[in-house]
């Protein structure tokens, strides 16, 4: 039973993306709903600020704040909110049901929304592209299905997750189809390291905050969209061929975080991927798992390739690596693509960033204690940006080993040379082609 007359009070647990596009989809025309405030957790610098009129639409002309997750009981309390929606991702199961437990002893109630009432349905085929964690790789996965559709003459839109970290109201709608667009927009490393491997190869990349309205515009003169989904979200667009990448190096974790189950137990077709570097019992316990829980999916076995301009770089010199910051900070791992390198190309030493480290560095390091010696790339604004840039300046180093898909060195100066490593998407077997062939034959030959 609601506390008062009128309008159910809401709060939106999120993270800069899930949650404004639920609002958005959900309740930004509701007249039984009031959403009181979004709160905010996992990116660093997003809270404490509003979401615009003009996206919120007529019944907030105000806005609506958004506030640390941290100020949640408080907030329910002080708002007599009726109910809390969690609405972000890559988050354990059991940390789930603890904010679930705070909500409930504060006095609302807790709940997530359902694709039913989230997925917009595009008017072309869709295939969405998400995993069970973030750091899987999927997004080498989509670039590689959408050179598989333009090398079979097809007009793709590729859309990405959101990240608007910036001016949400000029993040509306955002089109990129070449580094002249990511400048104007002022990207950053996150978003450059997503959008920049996309205009390399030619195509182009939608993002921004209201989905609905980048859909009508990705749809518009191609045969099909592909979602590149982030972390380990659902898709926002209903998918006619839904593909899901499971992690080889972290077997169980696709039954023990929240959405990455739903994408897992939804799957058309399951990719395990980073089977050439982990150990082969990991790999044949996720087949053994896929077949019993997706029997009727087919099973795609995926390699991350390493390759550099010159992998001769790296030998015998001392180094320090920047690894990809969300797949180190929330998605859990210690190292990452990069000290692979270092260990392939016959790297004499990986410096451990730790006792250099300053600023907001030296804070991503304390608020996630799991991190090896590798340095996240944190350049979420230009403070973060130049404290990643002291960080490695001071580490005595013979070069940077950026493994990030971004270009570092288009955006810091330093005093040694930084060498990139690239990660692409390889399939061992041919079982991907096949489905791709029956979905353009399903969707697209018609």
């Amino acid at each position: 039973m609601k506390r008062r007359k009128g309008p159910e009070r809401v709060v939106i647990m999120g993270a800069a993306g899930r949650d404004f596009h639920d609002f958005n989809t959900r309740f930004r025309d509701d007249r039984e709903c009031r959403v009181v405030a979004f709160t905010a957790a996992q990116i660093p610098d997003i809270d404490d600020r509003r979401y615009p009129p003009a996206l919120a639409g007529e019944l907030y002309p105000e806005g609506i704040p958004i506030l640390p997750e941290s100020e949640l009981e408080d907030l329910i309390r002080r708002e007599a909110v009726d109910q809390v929606y969690f609405s972000y991702s890559d988050i354990p199961h059991v940390e789930v049901m603890h904010r679930a437990s705070l909500v409930l002893a504060a006095g609302a109630s807790f709940g997530m929304l359902g694709s039913a009432e989230t997925m917009l349905k595009a008017s072309v085929p869709v295939i969405s592209v998400c995993a069970v964690r973030t750091g899987v790789g999927k997004s080498a996965l989509s670039r590689f299905i959408v050179r598989w559709l333009i090398d079979h003459g097809l007009r793709v839109a590729a859309v990405r997750h959101p990240m608007p970290y910036g001016d949400l109201e000029k993040q509306a709608v955002q089109r990129f189809t070449c580094d002249e667009d990511l400048d104007a927009a002022d990207t950053t490393i996150e978003e450059r390291e997503e959008y920049e491997p996309y205009i390399e190869m030619g195509a182009t990349i939608f993002a921004g905050v209201d989905y609905a309205a980048i859909l009508e515009e990705a749809q518009r003169d191609v045969d099909v969209v592909l979602w590149d989904g982030g972390n380990n979200d659902l898709p926002f667009f209903r998918p006619d061929l839904h593909i899901v990448m499971l992690d080889a190096h972290r077997p169980g974790h696709e039954l023990i975080y929240h959405p990455g189950e739903a994408n897992f137990r939804s799957a058309d077709v399951v990719v395990i991927n980073k089977v050439d570097s982990a150990p082969h019992a990991q790999v044949e316990t996720l087949r053994a798992r896929s077949a019993a829980i997706r029997p009727e999916a087919p099973i795609v076995l995926g390699e991350m390739i390493l390759s550099m301009e010159e992998p001769g770089a790296l030998r015998e010199r001392r180094i320090i690596v920047v690894g990809d910051g969300p797949t180190l900070t929330h998605g859990g791992l210690a190292t990452g693509a990069g000290s692979l390198a270092a260990e392939r190309f016959g790297a004499a030493e990986v410096v451990d960033a730790r006792p250099f480290a300053v600023g907001s560095i030296a804070e991503t390091y304390a608020a996630f204690p799991h991190l090896g010696p590798e340095v996240p790339a944190m350049g979420y604004s230009p403070a973060q940006i130049r404290d990643l840039e002291e960080t490695l300046r001071l580490a005595p180093v013979d070069l940077v080993l950026d493994a990030t898909p971004a270009r570092l060195s288009r955006r810091i100066r330093l005093d040694v040379p930084i060498i990139s490593v690239d990660y692409e998407f390889s399939e061992r077997g041919d079982v991907l082609p096949s489905v791709l062939e029956r979905f353009q034959e399903q969707f697209l030959n018609r």
